[in-house]
């Protein structure tokens, strides 16, 4: 049960994926002066060393944000996007930056003053840094090593009451802070999914949590792999807000295909992770036009073959 640990993880394109939505989603959401509280189910260690054995084991964050932080303007030698012309591309890695790529990578710029990726902040540190003083945050992690360590993390930034860590299962617990008196609030949900049944608890919270308080943000990752639970789980979650009246936007990026090769050695080769996906319910107006400008140009800088690419489905 607690054998996943997301530094091995950290920096790759699906974090990428996650934090630049979670980005964009807390700036609308901070516009308004009323207080706001962010809940995240599953936190992991907080904050993490790119040039440490965890992340230098797995080698993933040189297929995401190290490719951004490299020249958020070249063109990665893999092939481009399906079908994209020569020129096409040539044109699309001169264009600027979209503005919530450029605002994703000026979070990470912030935990790095001296260029490059080495510290990658995970969700926790990246809403800290975003929040004003009288906002909330609410942390949850049941891995024993990983709760001690978000901890020892928090602690650093002596934040006081702002921030409250609790070493509790947040499927389970995490609805007990809806609503927050002020009754504005963002919930992330980021499990790994190890286990299958924690893409029917992702459900059950969700049903839960609206039950609760219909109006909040909720924002849940999820790998796309080849599992009929996986693929099953968007479709449901917006079922779900269909059926509450609430709007929803999914949002996922491709960066290679997920087929199983075989080398010329016999060695049968899996290709890791090769998409994931940000569900959400009553996401900000805003949100949309941003993606759309910023994950062709994710696609253009991460994509790995051909299969690259992305969706968006508004609903609501």
């Amino acid at each position: 049960m607690f054998s996943y640990r997301h530094a091995f993880h950290a920096g790759n394109h699906a974090d990428v994926l996650k934090h630049l939505v979670l980005i964009a989603t807390l700036d609308h959401m901070l516009e308004k002066e009323t207080a706001l509280t962010v809940v995240d189910t599953h936190a992991g260690a907080g904050l993490y060393r790119l040039d440490g054995d965890y992340a230098g084991t797995s080698g993933e964050a040189a297929e995401g944000v190290l490719r951004l932080v490299a020249d958020p303007k070249a063109t990665p030698a893999s092939t481009p996007a399906a079908g994209a012309p020569a020129k096409k591309a040539a044109q699309e890695a001169e264009a600027p930056l979209a503005d919530a790529l450029a605002r994703y990578l000026e979070v990470i710029h912030d935990f790095n003053a001296k260029g490059g990726a080495r510290v990658y902040p995970g969700s926790p540190f990246i809403v800290q840094h975003l929040l004003r003083d009288h906002d909330r945050l609410k942390l949850f992690e049941l891995h024993p090593t990983d709760s001690r360590t978000l901890t020892a993390n928090i602690a650093q930034l002596e934040a006081g009451r702002q921030i409250a860590v609790l070493h509790e299962d947040g499927f389970g617990s995490a609805t007990k802070f809806l609503p927050p008196p002020s009754r504005r609030a963002l919930v992330l949900m980021d499990p790994s999914y190890e286990l299958k049944t924690e893409y029917g608890r992702v459900l059950d919270f969700m049903a839960e949590a609206l039950k609760r308080f219909a109006t909040g943000t909720y924002a849940v990752w999820y790998p796309i792999i080849p599992r009929p639970e996986a693929h099953d789980l968007p479709r449901r979650l917006k079922t779900m807000a269909t059926k509450a009246g609430k709007s929803s936007l999914n949002v996922t990026l491709t960066v290679k295909s997920s087929k199983i090769t075989t080398a010329p050695s016999g060695e049968t080769r899996r290709p890791g992770l090769p998409a994931s996906g940000m569900f959400l319910i009553n996401p900000p107006y805003t949100l949309k036009p941003l993606l759309e400008a910023a994950l062709p140009q994710l696609v253009q800088k991460l994509g790995q073959d051909r299969n690259a690419g992305f969706t968006i489905d508004a609903a609501g």
